[in-house]
């Protein structure tokens, strides 16, 4: 553990050439992809790889692309400041993957569409494409801030270079191999990526294991003393940050949404030739996001038990917890040239990885929602065959905003808060729309879209209000830290409380882990409200709507349903032909 006060060592030349090397890598994937096979010159080939990626690779992308940055910084630094009780999330992401394997995927592989705002226009109508498409892609813009914000985190706390710097560096990387090799490069890459953003993770562990006396006895044992260990906190109380009933509901709306729906995870999905194979990797995924999800928690409390007498934030040796990983690495790397490199390249990677899909995503999005539906409005016929190269231009557009986005983050406060409230706030109506359309027969596009704005606007009062109380990190401690400046200290605070007193609204103190629930109840309830509203004042005849658009459940009972009236309609038709025959007088 440490007991003192340590000078941030500036990365060596064989870890910036540990770096070069692995980002020259990734780049050159997406020069590969771009001279190789069909040379990216088909719309299908750059948004959906021809359908020939195999369930295995796309399993471990799918992973990659969900588990960004944010996972290895974010998490670990949760476990360090807050206890290992946000772990219970990477069960309730487990529970997700039959969801989105039987009742949304096999949706989306019956139309085989570009956009999945497309279906909504099939199901309920244009307005209802429209809003998802840009509130989803106003998130995601979000979200891609923060994951490449996570990586210039780790180069400033292990070298001062500038984050604005190291913003500007990643995105440019990622939206050139993104740009230049479409989908199949971004996956690819992916699977290379992964591996480091794992061995990240182990080196944290390892180096942990061999600087603390004692290994993961002592480190477990110290955790437990510190009051990190907390796997069974069970309470109801919804102002309560961290509970297995907020994490477990909470992450498996976002889960769902995120995997289900989302543009980002079903044009992944897409890329391989049939349902049963996207299944597979769908289910495939998460014993690796599990496997990342613990190595990146007991990470954590690795680091926790080295800096348990010298807490680095409080002794101002770093300015956020997100830093801590990076800070610890140079702290225990000095006497091994290029580890420290290979751990921040891994850092690279798992942003890079996540980006990428982004851009790829975002850039299908703004190609089918956007310019094509401008084309028509207008008048004009789309130029198809110019549709890749229409394609790589606003993926490097996408990639600007992402970067300029991105300088916003250092306001969002914790990496994982950050990240799980903007989805939140979006999601939960995202998904109850995307809901009513495939498993609802009367919901329709007015009460569809009333739900989604209302849950819209209800969340974002709710995430953004203010006055809120501040979160309450568990104690840490400057006792052994070595500084005549420094007074010894050590910061306590009560273990999980409830976020603030009542001198708070209520609403203001709910935990960010419900904002997705909260959205999506809502909004599928004022959505079915309206829509049978509207049904039930309407004179019009509904319209009878494609079985398809329907999860395989229900499309099943609306074919039986309607095969019966059918043989009704026919039957009576049939009597009636009949009657008169029997009743016709001769001439």
């Amino acid at each position: 553990m440490v007991t003192g006060k340590y000078t941030k060592e500036i990365l060596g030349w064989a870890d910036y050439a540990v770096i070069g090397i692995i980002l020259a890598i990734s780049s050159s994937i997406g020069v590969y992809y771009r001279f190789t096979g069909g040379r990216q010159k088909t719309v299908q080939e750059y948004f959906s790889a021809d359908r020939t990626i195999n369930a295995g690779v796309l399993a471990f992308a799918l992973m990659v692309s969900y588990m960004s940055a944010i996972t290895l910084l974010g998490t670990s630094a949760e476990n360090y400041a807050y206890g290992s009780q946000i772990v219970a999330m990477y069960f309730g992401q487990g529970l997700v993957t039959p969801f989105v394997s039987y009742l949304y995927l096999p949706v989306f592989f019956k139309f085989q569409k570009m956009s999945t705002f497309e279906y909504l226009e099939m199901r309920f109508g244009f307005t209802a494409r429209l809003l998802t498409s840009i509130m989803s892609a106003l998130h995601t813009l979000l979200y891609t801030g923060i994951v490449l914000y996570a990586p210039a985190l780790a180069l400033e706390a292990t070298t001062g270079f500038s984050t604005d710097l190291s913003i500007l560096l990643i995105g440019i990387i990622c939206t050139f191999y993104s740009t230049i090799g479409g989908i199949k490069a971004v996956l690819m890459t992916d699977v290379f990526q992964g591996i480091l953003m794992f061995g990240a993770a182990i080196i944290v562990i390892t180096l942990g294991i061999i600087n603390i006396e004692g290994g993961v006895g002592r480190i477990w044992q110290l955790a437990v003393d510190g009051g990190r260990i907390e796997f069974d906190n069970f309470s109801l109380d919804p102002t309560m940050r961290h509970t297995w009933w907020s994490l477990t509901i909470g992450t498996l709306i976002i889960s769902l949404t995120a995997n289900g729906v989302t543009q980002v995870q079903v044009q992944r999905f897409l890329t391989v030739k049939t349902l049963r194979s996207a299944q597979i990797a769908a289910i495939g995924s998460w014993p690796f996001a599990l496997c990342l999800g613990l190595l990146a928690s007991f990470a954590g409390l690795v680091m926790y038990a080295f800096f348990v007498d010298c807490d680095p934030v409080a002794s101002g040796e770093i300015s956020a917890n997100d830093m801590l990983m990076p800070y610890f690495v140079v702290m225990t790397t000095a006497n091994i040239p290029g580890l420290a490199g290979l751990f921040i390249a891994g850092i690279f990677s798992a942003s890079l990885s996540t980006v990428s899909a982004i851009i790829n995503a975002l850039t299908a999005v703004a190609l089918e929602d956007y310019v094509k539906p401008v084309y028509d409005k207008l008048g004009f016929q789309f130029p198809e065959k110019r549709a890749t190269l229409f394609g790589k231009f606003l993926a490097v557009a996408v990639g600007v905003v992402c970067i300029l986005l991105s300088y916003l983050s250092k306001r969002f406060g914790s990496l994982v808060q950050a990240s799980y409230s903007i989805a939140g706030i979006v999601y939960g109506p995202l998904l109850a729309i995307f809901t009513l359309g495939m498993f609802f027969e009367s919901a329709e596009e007015k009460g569809a879209v009333t739900g989604t704005l209302f849950s819209l606007a209800l969340v974002s009062w709710i995430a953004f209000g203010y006055p809120r109380p501040s979160k309450i990190p568990l104690s840490v401690s400057t006792v052994g830290c070595n500084n005549v400046t420094l007074p010894t200290q050590i910061v306590t605070s009560i273990r999980q409380m409830p976020l603030g007193d009542s001198s708070y609204f209520y609403l203001y103190r709910i935990s960010y882990m419900w904002y997705a629930p909260m959205g999506f109840i809502v909004s599928m309830i004022i959505g079915l409200a309206v829509s049978n509203l509207i049904g039930l004042l309407s004179k019009n005849t509904p319209r009878e709507i494609d079985p398809d658009l329907f999860t395989p459940l229900i499309a099943k009972r609306v074919r039986r349903r309607r095969v019966n009236v059918s043989k009704t309609s026919n039957i009576q038709i049939s009597t009636i032909h009949e009657h008169k025959r029997d009743i016709r007088i001769p001439s």
